[in-house]
This record gives structure tokens, C-alpha cells and sequence, in this order.
């Protein structure tokens, strides 16, 4: 805000200067025949140098700064503004060139011409309050320090009495004057942050119908996948109860193939419903010690027929110890990183490792897989998203990574990526004991900052 008020005073300041030069010249002739020549010319010299120091800073700022962040403008305008302050006390100072010593009449121009150059300095320079404030004040008290001097050493109190009214009438409009300016520096300040605040309601606005169509593209993808997806098993399922009701004798080879299309369907649903549950905030916590050695044994029990099946080996490296965590949860978090190793594994086989270190236990599910190239090593954690001519995809809906990542943000258990195409991918799952406040916070937060996406 501050920068963007400085950048409205630099906005007008070329033209406020422009009037300076043109004054410059009016006052030499109007008091060239009533004041000291030499006087004069040294106030006029004085007071050009000035000009000409100002100029070559809004040049500057013009050439330099107009695109600079707000810290760089307030950086620059701490620096420069001390010379408004000297402009005002060269304009302060002609007072002595007048006050008491040109006739009335030119007395009259020459406060005029004061007059306007402080009511020009408050819509001028009002956008920043300090230095419209200091430049009134200089002007102000240069021009009653000239008067008193010429009044009370000078004079010794024996001029003619207006000389007071005068004194007087500068303080009220001295007064006035920075009412005024405050005024329109809180109009300006208001203006702005009105500007602020629409511009992020602007960006907000952008950034959610952005999401929107974001949103709308991923669930179109998602609904043509899921109908591809789904409708392969059951169609199967259709053809093979359709076989089985036709030759009944065959249920020993045609049941094993209905057993499967069944699990796939299952599967694909079993996502699902973990998606739906963790962006509703149904996810239960139960934090307690967790038995590592039971929990790759019931693993292997689930995981081992599918790796023999399509000719794996699965090898647990199991060791003895627990972990503070979720039984269930850490349970789908493993399960589906074997699941998708076995998945992406068409020769060699998985090893799922409990390993310790000086950063505490750690699981580890190596494979010997297709691998994944580093420019998809970030995407894979997205909903819905399936490497392009993996194999394996075909048969999922891209969840099962995605369910991982959040599940294991939750807990508290960092999970960390490496993989070379074509020589295989390991999954670290850090086992930092989990903190059940902090972890429904996570899961509290996940479920809020969702329900901001349009």
C-alpha cells in the first residue's frame, strides 16, 4: 500500500515541477526592481539548483523504477524526499525578498504565488502524508521564521500592524491547509485499498473459476476412464455368466475367471470409496503401537498369491519392532505401494523391507518394474492421473498413489520417490511416530482446504 501511495506522488510530480520552473522567472520580474539584485539572483539560483535536483530524480524513477516491487520504491523514496522538504525551504525563504520591502501590491503576487504553491503541494503530494506534511511545515516555518526576524530584530515591533494579521492568517491557513491534506490522504489511502481488495477478490475469483474448469476437466476424464474402465470386468463378468449358464460343465475353468473380473471390480471401487471418505473427513483415527512383523505378514498373506500369479517373488524383510500409527490406514498405505509394485512388474519380483536408521524405521517396497521417468515422479500423486503407455494403467483409475500421499501426510509418515525407467522404483515410507492431535489437524485442514476448491 505504502508503495503504491509513492508511486501515485511520482505519478504527478513532473508536473508540479514544471510549475516550479515556470514560477522561477515570475518572481525575478515581478521584484527585480524592488529587492536587491544580488539577493535575488543568489534565492533565484538557489532555488533552480533544487529544480533541477528534483528533476533528475523523477527522471530517474521515471527511467528506472516504474516497475520495481514496492520495498524498491520505498527504498528510493526515502532517499529522495528530503529534497521536496529543500524546495520548500528555498520557496519559504523569498519571503525575505518581499516581506516589508516590495510595494503591497507585489507583496500581494508573491503571497499568492506562496499560496498556491502550498495548496498545490497538498493534491500533489497528499498520496504520502509524511512528506506533504514536511513540506508544509518547511514552507510554513521558514516563511513565519523570515517574518519574525524582519518584525521583532529588524523592526524592533514598530511596523505597521497588518504585519500580525498576516502572521495570523498564515497559521490558520498553515492549519487548514494540513486538515485538507489529511483528508485526501485518507482519500487516497481508502481508494487504494479499495483497489487492493478488489484486484485479490479479482485474482481469488480467476484463481476458483480456474480451478472449476480444472475440476470440471479432471472428473470428464475421470467419468470417460472410469466408464473404460469398469465396463471392461463387467462386460467380462457378463460373458462369462452367459458361457457358464450355457455349458455348466465348464465352472472349474470359466469360476477362477468370474473370481478375478470380480476382484477388479472390487478394487476399483475400494478406491473409490477411500477418495470419498478422505475428501468427506470420514477418515477415523485410531493411533496406537503397531506390530511391524504382523503387519508385513498379514500383507504377504494378501499380496503373494497376485505376485505368484503373474510370476513374481515377494520378499519380506521383516524385523521385529512397532511404530506409533494407524493399524488400518498404515495397512492401505503399504497395501497399495505393494499392490502398485506387482502391478508395474512383469519380470523379477518386490521386496518390501522394514529397515532402521539414525532417522528412525522406515518401510521400503522395492520392484523391479518399468520405473517411472523423473517427469512424471511429481504428477503420479495426482487424482486420476496415469502415466501415458505404462503398462498396468489400463486396469485402475489412477487413485491408489494419490490415496497414499494423503493418507501418509496425515500419520505423519513422509514418503519419498526414486525410480529409473526400465530398472525399477522404491517407495521410503519414514516411520515418524504419529501425534494424533497433529494428525487430525492434517486431516482437518485436507478436508477444509477441499471444500474452498469450487
Amino acid at each position: 500500500m505504502e508503495g503504491e501511495l509513492v508511486r501515485s506522488l511520482m505519478r504527478t510530480a513532473r508536473t508540479t515541477q514544471v510549475a516550479a520552473f515556470l514560477l522561477i522567472p515570475v518572481y525575478l520580474g515581478v521584484l527585480w526592481t524592488d529587492t536587491d539584485v544580488a539577493a535575488l539572483m543568489v534565492w533565484a539560483g538557489i532555488a533552480l539548483a533544487v529544480a533541477l535536483l528534483r528533476l533528475a530524480l523523477i527522471r530517474h524513477y521515471t527511467h528506472r523504477l516504474p516497475h520495481a516491487s514496492a520495498a524498491e520504491h520505498l527504498a528510493f523514496f526515502a532517499r529522495a524526499r528530503h529534497v521536496w522538504t529543500l524546495s520548500a525551504g528555498a520557496w519559504g525563504a523569498s519571503t525575505w525578498l518581499y516581506f516589508d520591502s516590495a510595494p503591497l501590491a507585489d507583496q500581494f503576487i508573491c503571497w499568492l504565488i506562496m499560496a498556491g504553491l502550498a495548496m498545490f503541494s497538498i493534491n500533489s503530494m497528499s498520496a504520502h502524508l509524511a512528506t506533504m506534511r514536511a513540506y508544509l511545515n518547511t514552507l510554513a516555518l521558514t516563511a513565519l521564521a523570515v517574518m519574525g526576524w524582519r518584525i521583532v530584530v529588524e523592526l524592533q515591533l514598530r511596523g505597521p500592524f497588518y504585519h500580525f494579521w498576516l502572521i495570523a492568517l498564515l497559521l490558520v491557513f498553515w492549519y487548514a491547509l494540513r486538515q485538507a491534506g489529511l483528508r485526501l490522504h485518507q482519500t487516497h489511502r481508502r481508494n487504494f485499498e479499495l483497489q487492493y481488495r478488489n484486484n485479490q477478490l479479482i485474482d481469488s475469483l480467476t484463481r476458483q473459476t480456474q480451478a472449476a474448469l480444472d475440476a470440471v476437466e479432471v472428473k470428464n476424464r475421470f467419468l470417460a476412464s472410469a466408464a473404460h474402465d469398469i465396463r471392461q470386468p463387467v462386460h467380462a463378468l457378463g460373458l462369462y455368466a452367459d458361457w457358464l449358464a450355457g455349458e455348466p460343465e465348464l465352472v472349474h475353468d470359466i469360476a477362477p475367471k468370474i473370481v478375478e473380473s470380480t476382484k477388479a471390480v472390487n478394487a476399483l471401487f475400494d478406491s473409490l470409496f477411500d477418495l470419498v471418505r478422505l475428501d468427506s473427513g470420514k477418515v477415523r483415527l485410531n493411533i496406537d503401537q503397531v506390530p511391524l512383523d504382523k503387519l508385513l505378514r498379514d500383507l504377504e498373506l494378501q499380496y503373494r498369491p497376485l505376485a505368484e500369479a503373474k510370476g513374481l517373488r515377494l520378499r519380506m524383510h521383516v524385523a521385529p519392532g512397532s511404530v506409533v500409527s494407524d493399524p488400518i490406514l498404515l495397512q492401505r498405505i503399504v497395501g497399495n505401494l505393494i499392490s502398485n509394485a506387482i502391478k508395474y512388474t512383469e519380470r523379477g519380483g518386490v521386496l518390501v523391507a522394514v529397515r532402521g536408521g539414525a532417522a528412525g524405521r522406515r518401510i521400503e517396497v522395492w520392484d523391479t518394474g518399468v520405473g517411472i521417468a523423473p517427469a512424471h515422479q511429481r504428477e503420479v500423486f495426482r487424482e486420476f492421473y496415469k502415466v501415458p503407455s505404462h503398462g498396468g494403467t489400463e486396469d485402475g483409475f489412477g487413485l491408489g498413489l494419490n490415496i497414499v500421499a494423503r493418507l501418509s501426510h496425515i500419520l505423519g509418515h513422509p514418503l519419498v520417490l526414486a525410480s529409473r525407467p526400465g530398472r525399477g522404483t522404491l517407495f521410503r515410507l519414514m516411520l515418524r511416530p504419529t501425534d494424533a492431535r497433529l494428525a487430525a489437524e492434517r486431516a482437518a485442514r485436507a478436508v477444509s482446504q477441499l471444500a474452498r476448491r469450487p
